[in-house]
């Protein structure tokens, strides 16, 4: 349905059980789901945006769908530091939404994010970086019962290092806090946790929640996709406006 829609150019809100995908002519706007921190999570937890700004830029454009063009045009945030946390936060999302136990799928047209048009993406590209995600998840520890169920910590065996990245999830995990929940608390990607706890499963460092077959040798790395130079490019002047 997805794909028919992008034929069609269609522009309104795909809607299923673990979140919503926004289209524009056919193209992936943004996306939002109740797994994965959205992008003001992403910016003002984050560090990139006071909370009292975000508000400011919602109740002025809002109602305009412009809340990012205003949060640039304000100079609170520069277009490479908005761009970067938006396609974090949609990529993010559209795992959750596009995952197989989803359930039945609608379509709102003419509906618009409040957002606004920041970096819109091809369809095809959110599907197969979805698929790509889903087997990476699998590489590193086959257990999706992980990516749901509270995290338990387990000691480190004598002499096994934890990195700094590490150290922060597991001081969360407190046997109660799913990896969701630690993604909301951290204010980072739900995926980037879900990788995470994966590794620290392989790694021995949090309990199993099941019986899920022979560990990998080691965690396989990730598969990047080839990089997108002219988002690059703005990101990276971006960041040398603000020194």
């Amino acid at each position: 349905m997805l794909m028919r829609l992008a034929d069609e150019r269609a522009t309104g809100a795909f809607l299923r059980d673990q979140g919503t995908l926004y289209l524009a002519e056919g193209r992936v706007v943004h996306a939002e789901s109740s797994a994965a921190p959205g992008i003001d999570v992403l910016l003002t937890v984050g560090g990139a945006l006071l909370p009292q700004g975000w508000q400011e830029a919602l109740s002025q454009a809002g109602t305009r769908h412009e809340v990012g063009r205003q949060l640039i045009d304000s100079g609170r945030v520069t277009e490479g530091e908005l761009e970067m946390c938006h396609l974090g936060a949609l990529f993010d999302a559209a795992f959750f939404v596009l995952g197989p136990a989803s359930g039945p799928t609608r379509f709102r047209y003419g509906v618009a994010h409040w957002l606004g048009r920041v970096r819109p993406v091809p369809a095809e590209a959110v599907e197969r970086e979805t698929r790509r995600r889903r087997a990476l998840l699998d590489s590193v520890w086959s257990c999706p019962d992980l990516d749901t169920a509270p995290v338990v910590p387990r000691p480190p065996a004598p002499g096994q290092a934890v990195t700094g990245r590490q150290r922060a999830l597991l001081r969360l995990a407190d046997g109660v806090r799913t990896p969701t929940a630690i993604a909301w608390a951290l204010g980072r990607p739900a995926f980037h946790t879900l990788i995470e706890v994966r590794r620290l499963a392989a790694a021995g460092l949090v309990e199993t929640p099941r019986q899920a077959g022979p560990a990998p040798h080691a965690p396989a790395p990730q598969d990047c996709a080839e990089p997108d130079i002219a988002l690059l490019r703005r990101i990276r002047d971006g960041l040398e406006a603000t020194l």
